[in-house]
């Protein structure tokens, strides 16, 4: 009867102190932000280089002093002996050792070859599999819907592998473990936000923690080792510090640095023009030239970098329906497209043509007549599908214009992988209709429950030759880089295991 939920955060902070789940408050300046040693504290060093004239706060109409920005870090190391007091679930963090089927198919992260790699280079932590496997994952995501389209805060979560599988992406077992304030994304700053985040993870690999371990009864000294980060293609390059757009301008400063470096390296910058010194370009403009330093400890953990299947699938999916119902902002062909043709020296029969003062764009191979777009747009308003499977299909399609509104990623998730060769089966010439399919097939093959190394590379192979068909009938535009990501996925599936599971 007294069980009722607090009324004040503060009263929501003494209780979660109590069983040891505390809270830590971090403020930062984001000028150097990017400042991050392991010989020196590294908000002490963010503290101390801020006599360069960058204050912590910004001053509101109200003149309250807000901070520029602000991390809160959960630390996970008392939440992991939380998990490990429970007899049920030390239990199941067992599963992958005592329970797991291995006949060489990839069902679980434990079959993979990070994890193999792993046991291979430290033999004394794969020795106890009470240790754990852990997996880092983060994106931004707005908050505040439609109010600020530009807001973007940064949440950081650890799930942990040495669980079965319809357990470990259970919301029970994943952890928050940062979170990081907006209104802008932390873009390559992220290493300084992760440094508590990783310091916690070098001290449980390479020292460990004495926890209790309630289903044997026993205290054990528990290790832990990150195993991979999941990210989409953007956040990609933050985590792993490689370049995905712009320019290649950066220098990576040799790691790791004394503090002294450090300062030496801030001091040379020239902060009114931002991080890094001006230089000019070969068309003689003017621009920074970028000075980015690594997370340093990656390597050390042993980590690899994976994309989110769902993101690039999204997108294709995306590309593909809005070329086909021509979707404006979405579809990939127009005049600059067929433009580009022309300039190749290719594929003449889709040129532009001049008719007085109109231009007509001839139709391509994917081109689509107006009936046959109500049959496309009919046959996904007319779809049934049991409750459950995915949002309802109906509210997507828009009769009146044609098109399809509003997918999030579980729906073009099914659409890719189920329903979109079902609502083309009737239209389109059938080499572009068998192409299409192709595509949806190697998406559904690649997120399967089970997976054969055989398999993946005749699956390989036929998604590079599909990448080929379609330069046949699709313009060079629709090829952006989210459709070459497609070939690297099967790899990422060899090194890191089944799709589930990132």
């Amino acid at each position: 009867m007294e069980n009722c939920f607090p009324e004040l955060t503060y009263e929501v902070k003494k209780t979660l102190s109590s069983v040891g789940l505390k809270m830590r408050r971090f403020m930062h300046v984001p000028m150097i932000a990017f400042c991050t040693v392991k010989s020196m504290p590294t908000w002490t060093l963010v503290q101390n280089v801020v006599c360069h004239g960058t204050s912590r706060t910004r001053v509101r109409r109200s003149e309250k002093l807000i901070p520029e920005k602000v991390l809160w870090y959960l630390p996970f190391i008392p939440r992991l002996k939380r998990f490990y007091r429970s007899a049920e679930t030390s239990e199941n963090l067992l599963w992958h050792e005592k329970r797991r089927m291995k006949d060489g198919k990839l069902r679980h992260p434990a079959d993979s070859q990070a994890w193999k790699k792993v046991n291979y280079l430290n033999p004394d932590f794969a020795a106890e599999p009470r240790h754990l496997r852990l997996g880092l994952l983060a994106d931004g995501v707005n908050p505040h819907r439609s109010l600020s389209s530009r807001h973007s805060s940064w949440p950081v979560f650890l799930v942990m592998y040495n669980l079965p599988p319809w357990l470990v992406m259970k919301r029970k077992f994943t952890m928050l473990s940062l979170m990081i304030s907006g209104p802008k994304q932390p873009g390559h700053d992220i290493d300084v936000y992760l440094a508590p985040l990783v310091d916690d993870l070098k001290e449980l690999y390479e020292d460990g923690v004495d926890a209790y371990d309630g289903f044997k009864k026993e205290v054990l000294k528990l290790k832990v080792v990150l195993l991979l980060t999941v990210s989409d293609f953007p956040a990609y390059s933050n985590l792993s510090g490689l370049s995905t757009k712009g320019y290649e301008e950066g220098e990576v400063a040799p790691l790791p640095l004394s503090g002294r470096q450090i300062l030496e390296e801030v001091e040379k910058i020239d902060f009114k023009y931002g991080k890094g010194k001006k230089k000019r370009n070969p068309n003689g403009c003017f621009q920074r030239k970028l000075i980015f330093f690594c997370l340093p400890y990656w390597k050390d953990l042993l980590v690899r970098h994976c994309l989110d299947v769902m993101h690039i699938e999204k997108n294709v999916c995306e590309s593909i329906v809005g070329t086909l119902l021509d979707i404006p902002g979405k579809s990939k062909d127009g005049l600059s497209s067929r433009l580009d043709l022309v300039e190749l020296g290719i594929r003449h029969s889709l040129a532009p043509v001049d008719k007085g003062k109109h231009t007509y764009l001839p139709p391509a191979a994917f081109t689509l007549s107006k009936e046959e777009k109500q049959a496309v747009c009919n046959s996904f308003a007319k779809m049934k599908v049991p409750d459950g499977y995915s949002s309802n299909v109906r509210n997507l399609v828009c009769m009146e214009e044609l098109k399809l509104m509003g997918m999030k990623s579980h729906d073009c998730h099914t659409l890719m992988q189920q329903l979109l060769p079902i609502a083309i089966r009737s239209v389109l010439p059938k080499k572009v209709r068998q192409t299409l399919t192709k595509v949806c097939i190697f998406f559904n093959q690649l997120c399967g429950k089970e997976l054969e190394m055989k398999k993946l590379n005749s699956l390989h192979d036929d998604i590079v030759k599909t990448l080929c068909n379609l330069e046949k009938y699709f313009p060079p535009s629709f090829f952006d880089i989210m459709i070459h990501l497609m070939v690297h996925l099967v790899r990422e599936a060899k090194l890191c295991g089944p799709v589930w599971a990132r």
